[in-house]
């Protein structure tokens, strides 16, 4: 599990400094796809999740 964590916030930093330096290229592409499903098997997915569909509820509760 340790090694996972470690994983998934090296690919988020690179995938925040590849974002922020606006050369999205393929390989950093990659890294972000990899920091996807590394998400989604770490023991943040569900809250994640949850966060996320609060989130949709509220934004398809409001009126326009």
């Amino acid at each position: 599990m340790a090694i996972s964590i470690s994983v998934v916030l090296l690919l988020l930093i690179l995938a925040v400094v590849f974002l922020r330096n606006g050369a999205l290229k393929l390989p950093h592409a990659v890294v972000c796809v990899l920091l996807g499903f590394y998400l989604a098997s770490s023991s943040m997915a569900p809250t994640i999740h949850d966060g996320l569909t609060a989130t949709a509820d509220i934004v398809s509760s409001l009126q326009p």
